[in-house]
């Protein structure tokens, strides 16, 4: 079995790296997850995930001439498979997003939950194409008009290409704001349902600085329970990986942004 998610937001700073490693960690208690950074642009899982120091990363598996098996860029991390994505801008300019396709149909094949961290903004190809890829998007949100309406966008486009919404995750809920009507509002125009309220909390900055995701830091803070709370809430299809994997290879770069 396999089924491909796309943690999406609409804007920077919702939290989605966060997001996707801490869904990634509570899946892992059920499944075979395998995380990647699909943030080719601007990349930071490495950092959330200890992995700063990595020999091979994805940007060289989307290099015209590779020389690294798409194993290379697979690390055992946290008990999940993380592959991270190089933070350089050469190498970035170098990549071409195309590939992401072959990349994922190959993971797709040894896998039960595939989790792309995916760029914020859609300007691009490569910013676009995890979303496209996805069988579902996880929008992650803050609980506010502005973030509302930009996950809006994301959604838009992604079932414009036939990919549906798994759920909301409301991230970063400060006590002094009213998630509650935020996440009815949203209820009537997204799809799926509100998979956990994840309060602000400090633990998420120790974390990144100690090199690890929420759940290895904090296992037993509120905000890892409510990300294990979203990740019992996500409910993960049966999808045959062969046919998964033949699909993304065969998937069309979106030429509209």
């Amino acid at each position: 079995m396999v089924e491909a998610f796309a943690v999406a937001s609409g804007k920077g700073g919702t939290g989605k790296t966060t997001s996707t490693l801490a869904l990634g960690m509570a899946l892992a208690e059920d499944y075979d997850v395998t995380v990647i950074d699909a943030d080719t642009g601007m990349a930071n899982l490495l950092f959330h995930a200890g992995l700063d120091d990595a020999d091979v990363t994805l940007h060289d598996l989307l290099v015209d001439e590779r020389d690294a098996a798409v194993s290379d860029a697979v690390y055992e991390r946290f008990g999940m498979s993380v592959v991270p994505c190089g933070t350089s801008l050469t190498a970035f300019e170098a990549a071409d997003p195309g590939r992401l396709r072959d990349v994922v149909a190959e993971l797709a094949a040894d896998t039960d939950v595939l989790l792309l961290d995916s760029p914020a903004a859609l300007g691009s190809k490569s910013a676009v194409l995890p979303v496209v890829l996805a069988d579902r998007i996880v929008v992650v949100l803050q609980p506010t008009v502005p973030s509302l309406s930009d996950g809006l966008k994301v959604q838009e486009y992604a079932h414009s290409y036939g990919t549906d919404t798994a759920g909301v995750v409301f991230n970063r809920v400060r006590p002094d704001e009213n998630v509650d009507r935020i996440a009815e509002q949203a209820g009537r125009y997204f799809g799926g349902q509100t998979l956990a309220s994840v309060p602000e909390s400090d633990a998420v900055r120790a974390a990144r600085r100690e090199g690890k995701p929420l759940l290895a830091h904090a296992p037993d803070g509120p905000a890892a329970d409510a990300f294990r709370e979203a990740a019992a809430r996500l409910d993960v299809c049966d999808g045959d990986g062969r046919e998964v994997a033949e699909r993304f290879k065969n998937a069309v770069v979106p030429e509209r942004i």
